[in-house]
C-alpha cells in the first residue's frame, strides 16, 4: 500500500498544476533576486553620493572606487538574474514532452529534475526539485533523452523514469 501511495504521490507532481506551480516559483525566486539587488544598487548609489559630500582627498577617492566596483559588481548580477528571467519567460510550459528538454520535470530515479534555469535545489509541495539548465552538465546529459533511458552523473547511474 505503501509503495501505491508513493507513486500516486510522484503522478500528481508530474502533472501540469505542478509544473505551472513549478515554473511561476522559479518566477518568483527570479524576481526576488531581482529585487534584491535593485536594492543593493541603490544602497551602492546612496553610499557614493555621500561619499562625494563628505569625503575628502584620498579617503574620497577609495570610498569612491569601492563604491564604483560594487556598482559594477551588481550590475553584472542585474544582467544575469534579467537574463534568467527572460529565459524562464520563453519555457512553455504547456508542451508535452516525449524526451528531456526545456521546460521538462523528469523523474528520475534518483529524483525530480525541472529542466529550465540554473537555480539549484527548491522545495515545493514538500517535494525537492532540482531546477537545471540546458547548459549544466547533468543538463546537456538529459537533453533529448527519453523515458527508460539513463545516464550517468558524477559516477551515479540516473534511470529516466517519467518525463512531462
Amino acid at each position: 500500500m505503501r509503495f501505491y501511495h508513493t507513486e500516486l504521490k510522484f503522478q500528481n507532481k508530474l502533472d501540469s498544476h505542478f509544473k505551472i506551480k513549478l515554473h511561476k516559483l522559479c518566477i518568483d525566486i527570479v524576481e526576488q533576486q531581482l529585487a534584491g539587488i535593485i536594492d543593493a544598487l541603490k544602497d551602492a548609489q546612496d553610499g557614493a553620493n555621500n561619499e562625494t559630500k563628505s569625503s575628502a582627498g584620498d579617503k574620497h577617492e577609495t570610498g569612491r572606487a569601492m563604491a564604483q566596483l560594487e556598482t559594477e559588481k551588481l550590475t553584472t548580477q542585474l544582467t544575469e538574474a534579467n537574463k534568467l528571467k527572460a529565459l524562464l519567460q520563453k519555457i512553455d510550459i504547456s508542451q508535452k514532452l516525449k524526451t528531456a528538454a526545456a521546460g521538462s520535470i523528469v523523474k528520475t530515479n534518483k529524483g525530480l529534475l525541472y529542466i529550465s534555469v540554473g537555480l539549484g535545489k527548491v522545495v515545493i509541495e514538500n517535494e525537492t526539485v532540482f531546477v537545471i539548465s540546458t547548459a549544466s552538465p547533468i543538463g546537456k546529459l538529459l537533453l533529448n533523452k527519453k523515458e527508460k533511458e539513463t545516464f550517468s552523473f558524477n559516477n551515479i547511474k540516473y534511470v529516466i523514469e517519467k518525463i512531462n
